[in-house]
C-alpha cells in the first residue's frame, strides 16, 4: 500500500498544477515518520496510516516491546514536535464513525478511504491546504492593489513617492528607499485594503491565520510595537484602582501601562546577577506567595523570556493566578518564535496564558514595531479590547508593517521549523568557537541564574548568547567600538562585562565566521585584563506611597541629585518621585511614580551617572549640568491619598 500511495501521489503531482513543488516520500514504521519529521524541515503534511493501531496493539516484540506506536499516538508526538504540519489519516470506510469520533479530538486536518485510493482527488486535497496555509491575504492584495498604479488623489503627500522624483534635495531618499517602499505607503482611503482599526477583509483574514500559526483563539496585528500592545491589554482589563501583579523587570511599557490605567500594582523584585549585572526572574516561591497575599488582584503579567533569554517555568505560576481568577499576561517580546520548534516549547499560550504580547520584527522577518497580541482568554471582550486598540492605534496605519506581519507568519509556518533548527546550529557552533578563543567564554544557564532561582525550572533560549569579556584586555565599551569600527559587528547589548548576541532567523554561517575571527583576533593580541569595575546593583523596590497615576499627573517640581558640593542629595531621601526612572539597559525601572525614595536609590543613580559604563537614565533631567529628577511637592503630597499598608 505505501508504496502504491507514493508512486500515486507522485504521479498526480505531475500531472495536475502543482505551484509549490509538492513531491511525497513514505516510511515504514512511526518511528522513521517522527525522525523524518525531526530532521527535514522542508516536510510540510503528513498522511498517517490508522492501521497502526493494530500494529501497536499486536505487534509486540520478544521482550514485549511495541514495534509501533498508535495512529492516536503518532498524530499526538507530530502535534508535539511541528505542530504547524497538516495531518491526515487514511482508514478503512467501515471504522470511519470510531476512528473519525476520536481523531477529531486531535489534530487532524482530514482523513482519506484507504480502500478507494482516489490519489488525484487526495493530491488536491494536500495541495489546496498548503496553499491555502502559504496564503498572505494583506501582502497579495497590498501588492495587487500597487501594480494597478491608480492615480492618488489621497494620503499620504508623497503620492507614490511623486513629491520625491526629481527633487534635487530628495531625490536620493527615494533612490535609496527604493520605489515600492512609497507605493505600499498608502491611505485608509483604500477600501481593498480593509482598516486595521475595524477588520472585516483581508486585515481579518490575515489575523485569524496568524492566530492559528501561533496557537491562539485570536490574534491582532499591532503597528506600534509590543510597548502599545502591552498598554493596550492592560487598560482594558484593569479600571482605576484595580490590583495588578507585575514583576520589577517588565519593560517600561507595563509601567506606564500602570500609570494610564490607574490600577494599583504590586511589584515582585526580580532576582539579580550580581557577577554579570544581570536581570533574572522573579523567584517562583515569591509569585506563588504574592498570589496567595492577594487573591483580589485581577491581572499578572511576566516577562518571559527575559532579555537575557531566561524563561519561566510558566504551567505552575499560571494555574496558581487562574486558581484564584486572575488573569495572566506573557510578556513575549523576545520569544515570539517559540512556537515553531519544539526546543523552545511550551509557549506562554500552551502554558495556559490569557494574553501573550510578542514583538515579531525582534526575532522574526517583520518590518521594526510591528508586534501581535495573541488572545486565549475564555472571558474575551472583544469590544472593550477594541476600544482601548483604537484609542491606542494610529488611524494612519503603515501597511508595509502589515504585510510585514503577514509574511512572517507566512514563514514561520511554512519553514520555521528548517530556520530554527539551523539557528539553533548556529548558536551551538558559535558557542564552541567563542570559547576556543581562550579569552571569551560563553555564559551558560547555571552561570546566569541568580541563585535563589536555580530550582525554579528556569530555561534559557539558545538564541540569546551571552559572553564573559573580562578577561579580554578592554572594557565593555572599549570592546564594542573596537567590533563596530574595526570589524564592522554591532552586538545587541552589553553589561559592565558582558555582551549578548542575538541570533535569528537570519543569522548566517557566514556571520558566524566573521565574529569569531574578530573575536579570535581580539584575543591574539593578549592585552593584559583590565580592572573592570562593577555597575551599582539595583537596588530592591522600596514601596509605594500613592497610586502611580496620582503621583504622575501631578505637577512636581525638580530636585537635584547632587547638593552644591557635588555630592549626594541626601534631602532626596523620603520624598515621592512622579517619574519612571529608567536606567537604560537594561530599561528596568528604579523608581516608579508614587515610589519613595531612599538613599540608597539616590546613590544608585549617582553612581550609574558616574560610572564608566555608558547608561541612559531615562527620566532624569538636566538643569544644565545638574541631574535632577521630578518629585512631589509637600503641597501635592498632602491633597494625596496614601496608600495604607502597601509595602
Amino acid at each position: 500500500m505505501l508504496k502504491a500511495l507514493v508512486k500515486g501521489l507522485n504521479a498526480a503531482a505531475r500531472q495536475l498544477d502543482n505551484p509549490l513543488g509538492i513531491s511525497c516520500a513514505g516510511v515504514e514504521t512511526a518511528r522513521e515518520a517522527l525522525a523524518a519529521i525531526r530532521d527535514d524541515g522542508d516536510i510540510q503534511a503528513v498522511i498517517v496510516d490508522d492501521q497502526l493501531h493494530r500494529l501497536g496493539d499486536a505487534g509486540k516484540g520478544k521482550r514485549g516491546k511495541k514495534l509501533q506506536m498508535s495512529a492516536l499516538e503518532l498524530v499526538h508526538e507530530i502535534h508535539v514536535l511541528r505542530p504547524e504540519l497538516d495531518v491526515y489519516v487514511m482508514i478503512a470506510q467501515a471504522d470511519e464513525d470510531e476512528v473519525v469520533n476520536t481523531l477529531l479530538c486531535e489534530t487532524v486536518d482530514g482523513y482519506f478511504y484507504r480502500d478507494d485510493p482516489d490519489y488525484l482527488g487526495w493530491y488536491r486535497i494536500l495541495n489546496a491546504q498548503l496553499q491555502e496555509r502559504a496564503q498572505t491575504p494583506f501582502y497579495d492584495k497590498l501588492k495587487q492593489y500597487v501594480f494597478m498604479a491608480k492615480d492618488a488623489w489621497h494620503t499620504p503627500g508623497h503620492s507614490s513617492g511623486d513629491s520625491l522624483r526629481g527633487s534635487p534635495w530628495a531625490e536620493d531618499f527615494y533612490d535609496f528607499m527604493g520605489e515600492h517602499i512609497f507605493k505600499g505607503d498608502l491611505s485608509v482611503s483604500v477600501p481593498m485594503l480593509d482598516s486595521l482599526l475595524h477588520p472585516t477583509g483581508i486585515i481579518e483574514e490575515a489575523q485569524q491565520m496568524a492566530a492559528q500559526a501561533f496557537g491562539a483563539r485570536r490574534t491582532f496585528f499591532a503597528t506600534n510595537g509590543t510597548s502599545t500592545a502591552n498598554k493596550v491589554i492592560l487598560q482594558t482589563l484593569l479600571a482605576p484602582g484595580d490590583k495588578m501583579l507585575l514583576d520589577r523587570n517588565c519593560h517600561k511599557s507595563v509601567h506606564h501601562g500602570v500609570v494610564i490605567s490607574g490600577a494599583r500594582p504590586v511589584y515582585l523584585d526580580s532576582s539579580t546577577n550580581l557577577e554579570y549585572g544581570l536581570f533574572g526572574p522573579v523567584p517562583k516561591a515569591v509569585i506563588l506567595k504574592t498570589i496567595e497575599e492577594n487573591p483580589d488582584a485581577v491581572v499578572m503579567i511576566l516577562t518571559s523570556c527575559t532579555y537575557d533569554g531566561l524563561r519561566y517555568d510558566l504551567k505552575p505560576i499560571i494555574e496558581a493566578a487562574h486558581a484564584h481568577g486572575i488573569k495572566v499576561i506573557i510578556d513575549e517580546a523576545w520569544y515570539g518564535h517559540g512556537r515553531f520548534h519544539p526546543e523552545f516549547r511550551p509557549t506562554a499560550l500552551e502554558s495556559g496564558a490569557d494574553f501573550a504580547t510578542q514583538s515579531t520584527h525582534k526575532v522574526m522577518s517583520a518590518f521594526s514595531q510591528a508586534s501581535m497580541i495573541h488572545v486565549n482568554d475564555a472571558e474575551f471582550n472583544e469590544h472593550v479590547f477594541r476600544e482601548n486598540y483604537n484609542m491606542h492605534t494610529s488611524t494612519s496605519p503603515q501597511y508595509s508593517m502589515i504585510a510585514s506581519l503577514d509574511v512572517a507568519r507566512r514563514q514561520m509556518s511554512m519553514e520555521g521549523y528548517k530556520l530554527l533548527s539551523r539557528t539553533l546550529a548556529l548558536a551551538a557552533e558559535l558557542k564552541t568557537l567563542i570559547n576556543s578563543t581562550g579569552v571569551f567564554r560563553v555564559l551558560e544557564l547555571d552561570d546566569l541564574l541568580p541563585e535563589e532561582v536555580k530550582n525554579d525550572g528556569v530555561r534559557l533560549d539558545p538564541t540569546k548568547v551571552t559572553v564573559d569579556i573580562s578577561a579580554c584586555g578592554y572594557t565593555v565599551d572599549e570592546l564594542q567600538k573596537v567590533l563596530f569600527e574595526r570589524y564592522n559587528i554591532q552586538i545587541e547589548k552589553s553589561t559592565f562585562n558582558t555582551i549578548t548576541l542575538l541570533l535569528t532567523i537570519g543569522t548566517t554561517k557566514s556571520k558566524v565566521s566573521r565574529l569569531y575571527d574578530a573575536l579570535m583576533r581580539i584575543a591574539r593580541e593578549a592585552r593584559a585584563p583590565r580592572r573592570i569595575y562593577r555597575t551599582p546593583a539595583i537596588p530592591h523596590f522600596t514601596y509605594l506611597k500613592y497610586l502611580p497615576r496620582d503621583a504622575f499627573y501631578c505637577g512636581g517640581e525638580l530636585a537635584p541629585l547632587l547638593d552644591e558640593a557635588d555630592q549626594v542629595n541626601q534631602k532626596l531621601a523620603g520624598l515621592v518621585s512622579a517619574d519612571q526612572i529608567t536606567p537604560y539597559p537594561p530599561g528596568i525601572p528604579v523608581l516608579v511614580p508614587g515610589q519613595v525614595i531612599t538613599p540608597e536609590i539616590i546613590s544608585y543613580l549617582v553612581n550609574l551617572l558616574r560610572s564608566q559604563k555608558q547608561v541612559e537614565l531615562h527620566g532624569v533631567v538636566f538643569d544644565g549640568w545638574l541631574p535632577c529628577i521630578r518629585v512631589l511637592t509637600e503641597e501635592e503630597a498632602a491633597g494625596l491619598r496614601p496608600l495604607d499598608g502597601e509595602v
